[in-house]
């Protein structure tokens, strides 16, 4: 069975559950806070027990001991450069126009402009899970989990944006679907082109890191310092570090 794309599959199916809480339930903002925190937690125990360790673990092979941390770094820059770069494309949510028909069509218009980024964000963002499942299924089991828990309040977004209208909700489906396959067809295009060497999953996974750590000081950890769930977020994040912590065991 071939992980990295079962993983790129599964990790898209996210983007529908966020859209299901915002469909059926009531307190949407306290259940994403829990998920952005979960995540948050996920994360950073991956990115220091396993993504760092296991670069050092592949460029120590031929590559001196001395220039493996510069290496790690710069991937890592490159990493939060290429999601800098794909932010500058998702507008603000801010509504320009003063009527409620105003209102709606700026929210459709975000909804559509935030999918299309999204998109290029999650086929990037699934060529980085694969290539890290090929190196560790057990690093890529938890690399889905934490993007995963990152895609709920994203799909809480999209479906938040294009529900204000009633008569958008097949319009909704479908850019959540495209939203949800996109890292599905980035873990296609390595495998199709899946020429690479140890190393450049290597460098493939310093990418990987650096992308994460920008999700996560960028994206996520403005939205806990700003929740009013404090207390979730606490025990989210403990709870997000334990399950990595446990699967470091197996």
């Amino acid at each position: 069975m071939n992980y990295g794309l079962l993983f790129t599959l599964l990790v898209g199916l996210f983007i529908f559950l966020g859209a299901l809480i915002v469909w059926g339930t009531k307190n949407n903002e306290r259940i994403s806070n829990f998920s952005i925190s979960l995540a948050f937690g996920v994360m950073i125990s991956l990115i220091l027990l396993e993504l760092i360790p296991e670069q050092v673990e592949i460029f120590e092979v031929h590559i001196k001991k001395v220039f493996i941390f510069l290496l790690i770094v710069c991937c890592a820059m490159v990493g939060m450069g290429i999601l800098k770069l794909l932010d500058r494309f998702i507008p603000d949510h801010e509504p320009h126009g003063t009527t409620k028909k105003a209102k709606e069509e700026n929210l459709v218009h975000i909804g559509i402009i935030s999918s299309i980024a999204v998109i290029i964000h999650n086929i990037i963002e699934g060529m980085a899970l694969y290539s890290t499942t090929q190196i560790s299924v057990s690093m890529g089991a938890m690399l889905c989990l934490g993007i995963g828990l990152h895609n709920i309040p994203m799909g809480m977004i999209i479906t938040s944006a294009f529900s204000k209208k009633k008569e958008n909700k097949k319009k909704t489906i479908l850019w959540l679907l495209l939203i949800s396959l996109s890292t599905f067809v980035g873990g296609l295009f390595l495998l199709i082109f899946n020429q690479t060497s140890y190393d450049v999953l290597g460098v493939l996974l310093g990418i990987t890191t650096g992308m994460l750590l920008y999700i996560c000081f960028f994206e996520l950890l403005p939205l806990i310092k700003e929740s009013k769930y404090k207390k979730d977020s606490g025990i989210a994040m403990l709870l997000g570090i334990l399950i990595l912590f446990i699967s470091t065991l197996f």
